[in-house]
């Protein structure tokens, strides 16, 4: 129809459906959809794992020559050179801590500590010249920790050999009358060729820990004073109740002679350095005592603590928590002596031996371990006694005992890594004005380490694992500032400890000598081959060359206690000393001297600048290697070796023992033989990852590669690092609870030399068949726990 006016301007128009633009539109959106949700996952998932990424394309593990890449926020890898080292690459890093150190700096470091007396709680300007020093190497953080200890001073002291005058007895008192038949010294000769013996503020011959007493009695002859030549005593009928002991230095700590000596009821000790230990270089075989000769000088005397190492360490007033200001304190009955000792020289001990000769049976009538003394061409037969009840010895011993501070020098050098730490200690205090030889050998070798890696700092190096340095105080009264220190930052340490490499004596002769956890043993063998050796027989020997390889397991005598034996920290000791022809070391007496180490201990000061070159390099290799150098298939074979030793330790005291818990020592075989099967597997796994970054050529844009093996280094580290915590007993070994590992603890008999087992090997000694089955219990169950460890973490 046509329109017009009367049309409507709005009329209903009919459409059709809108054709479709594209073909599969459904398809398509949620493909687009699909697609923009993955997306936005990836980048997700890309920019967590980020922080755990390199900052740079790597072609090989040890190159860190690619500049990083700006991933500003990555900050929680260990650094963009990762695995290699920061700053300097590995080989530049050992280079300089081989090169670095110097003879004429030891030499310096060695005469500035060992001109004066440096007892512990009295060497403040040389805790403050130490931290000095550090900060000057490169370590501005250095500090001083306080502890407040307790610990004695001498006063007075006495020691003669009386002669019975008369005896008279009047109302039922008895009356004697006496005659000295000789006095002694107890003083070292002052020698016009080394000047600190005649310093006017030495310090006295005396020993730490020992009780107060005035004492005069009859004597005994015990030879070493160790518990079996006790036992033989005890066997001969030989009187001991109320006597004073003469015992000769050796075979075990000075401490548990006094301790044994305690328990028999005997009223005193006196000990003496026989010319016995000193190996071919004695007066008697030709060679003049020092300082005219090689061989001992016979006024030498060895001071030294008596305190009970077997029981605890540490402040004998705060077992187990830090001596701190206002710490509460315990009476020490149990850890230090009832009764006085002293030291003496073998001079001072001549009369009082030869007074005994044809008193009582003689040392030739015992077993072997009592023969072969070296003062028989003095006219000593060695007889026992007692002295007749008409001659005596007179003991005075009068200490001052003191709550004083001392003072341990803390240097850090942080790394990326704060949670994985590697701790290096030497004691800085001495019984002497001199102590070169111990502790200032190692002294010397500690300021030289330090320096070295200062100068890898100066270079540009900064190390992937934090280390610290610890100067200590209080080392020989009983391991106190190390022990203390450990006691305040057990949790941290517990948590991020690695290792703790320790030197004492650096040096006081030729032989190389290491004392190790067993997971840290290839480090060792690692920097030893790698030093050369200041004795070659051949051009080009390295200490290895010419070491006889063996690694002992510790006991105690030095600082590495608490950290493997309270702490669970895996420890190492290192040292050069004296082979059997070699100058006698005047141990803990004031002829350990510069003047006899620049003399006849390390002329040449070689030997000071080798222990720094393998401690260096020990450390290097746990603070920089991408996965930490440790072996657990050594520590599980090592512990089926002690087990051995144990088995025919108990078929020797009691067969029927050894039988009747023959399941309870085939379980901890079995448990042995189940944590070397995940050694292995462990030690295999870490050593295919050393071989995917050595070899490694991944892109950035792998990420994930990336992640797998950041996070799988990662977790074999923590694997490696609390391996040996899983070790310690809580309630810790049978009276003495403050030893806490069940692999390794110090001889209850010896305390310096190591028992492994020691709760089980104690009871195969007792014969107390109840604690060899709870013993065999919780080893299993602590070697268990440790093959779960392992096993969770592979």
């Amino acid at each position: 129809m046509a329109s017009n006016e009367q049309t409507p301007l709005l009329t209903t128009v009919h459409v059709v459906p809108r054709q479709p633009r594209y073909r599969h539109s459904t398809l398509r959106r949620f493909c687009t959809i699909a697609l923009s949700t993955t997306l936005v996952v990836v980048v997700v998932l890309f920019l967590i794992p980020i922080n755990w990424l390199p900052h740079h394309t790597w072609d090989n593990g040890w190159d860190n020559n690619h500049p990083p890449l700006p991933l500003l926020w990555s900050t929680d890898y260990p650094h963009h050179s990762w695995p290699a080292s920061q700053g300097l690459t590995y080989q530049e890093l050992q280079d300089i801590l081989l090169n670095t150190p110097s003879e004429i700096k030891a030499k310096e470091w060695s005469q500035y500590y060992a001109s004066g007396p440096h007892l512990a709680g009295k060497n403040l300007t040389q805790a403050l010249w130490t931290r000095e020093r550090w900060q000057q190497f490169g370590l501005p953080d250095s500090s001083i920790a306080t502890y407040d200890v307790y610990l004695n001073y001498p006063l007075g002291r006495r020691l003669a050999l009386l002669q019975q005058k008369n005896r008279t007895v009047e109302d039922d008192t008895t009356r004697e009358e006496y005659s000295v038949q000789y006095e002694c010294s107890l003083e070292e000769d002052v020698l016009k060729e080394d000047l600190t013996t005649g310093l006017d503020n030495r310090i006295p011959t005396f020993h730490a820990y020992s009780a107060n007493g005035d004492i005069t009695a009859q004597y005994v002859f015990v030879n070493f004073g160790t518990h079996w030549d006790y036992e033989d005593l005890l066997k001969a009928n030989v009187s001991l109740e109320g006597k004073i002991a003469i015992a000769k230095y050796g075979r075990g700590f000075r401490g548990l002679k006094v301790k044994r000596a305690q328990q028999l009821g005997m009223a005193g000790v006196v000990i003496y350095s026989d010319p016995q230990v000193d190996g071919d270089m004695t007066e008697k075989n030709g060679y003049k005592p020092y300082p005219y000769g090689p061989a001992r000088n016979p006024s030498s005397v060895q001071r030294g603590s008596v305190q009970f190492i077997d029981v605890a360490l540490g402040d004998p007033t705060t077992p187990g928590y830090p001596s701190k200001p206002g710490a509460p304190r315990q009476v020490p009955n149990d850890v230090v002596a009832s009764i006085p000792s002293m030291p003496i020289s073998y001079q001072d001990a001549l009369p009082l031996l030869q007074s005994l000769n044809g008193y009582g049976p003689s040392a030739s009538d015992f077993n072997k371990y009592w023969q072969d003394g070296g003062l028989d061409y003095h006219n000593v037969s060695y007889n026992i006694g007692p002295s007749p009840h008409s001659l005596k010895l007179h003991l005075v011993n009068e200490q001052e005992y003191v709550t004083t501070p001392l003072w341990n020098v803390i240097g850090i050098i942080n790394g990326t890594l704060a949670n994985e730490v590697v701790i290096l200690g030497n004691h800085r205090d001495a019984w002497v004005a001199g102590g070169a030889g111990d502790p200032n050998s190692g002294s010397a070798a500690l300021n030289e380490v330090v320096r070295s890696f200062g100068i890898a700092l100066e270079k540009g190096w900064k190390p992937l694992r934090t280390i610290v340095f610890g100067s200590w105080d209080g080392e020989e009264y009983a391991l106190i500032g190390s022990t203390e220190w450990v006691e305040e930052y057990l949790p941290w340490l517990s948590d991020t400890a690695i290792a703790y490499l320790n030197v004492d004596i650096g040096t006081n002769g030729p032989l190389f000598m290491a004392g190790a956890s067993p997971v840290l043993h290839e480090a060792v063998h690692e920097a030893a081959a790698l030093v050369q050796s200041p004795n070659q027989t051949v051009a080009g020997q390295t200490v290895h060359d010419t070491w006889d390889g063996q690694i002992r397991s510790l006991g105690s005598g030095s600082d590495f206690t608490a950290f493997q034996d309270f702490a669970g920290i895996p420890s190492i000791n290192l040292m050069f000393t004296g082979a059997h022809d070699s100058p006698v070391y005047h141990y803990h007496s004031n002829y350990d001297s510069f003047h006899w180490m620049d003399t006849y201990g390390d002329r040449h000061w070689q030997y000071h600048t080798t222990i720094t070159k393998i401690w260096a390099l020990v450390a290097a290799s746990l603070v920089e290697r991408p996965i930490i150098p440790f072996s657990a298939t050594n520590y599980a074979e090592s512990l089926a070796a002690y087990l051995k030793k144990i088995e025919v330790k108990a078929s020797e005291v009691d067969t029927s023992n050894l039988m009747e818990h023959q399941d309870s020592l085939h379980h901890v075989k079995l448990a042995v033989s189940r944590l070397n099967d995940a050694a292995i597997r462990f030690d295999q796994g870490a050593s295919s990852l050393n071989q995917q970054i050595k070899h490694g050529n991944i892109p950035w844009w792998k990420f994930w590669q990336r992640v797998k093996l950041y996070l799988e280094v990662k977790k074999v580290n923590n694997g490696y690092k609390l391996l040996e915590r899983h070790f310690l007993y809580e309630k810790g070994l049978d009276g003495r609870s403050w030893f806490k590992h069940v692999v390794f603890a110090p001889g209850r008999y010896t305390g310096y030399s190591g028992a492994t087992f020691p709760g089980l090997i104690e009871a195969v000694e007792d014969g107390n068949k109840t604690a060899i089955k709870k013993w065999c219990n919780i080893i299993e169950q602590r070697i268990d726990s440790a093959t779960a460890w392992l096993s969770r973490q592979n």
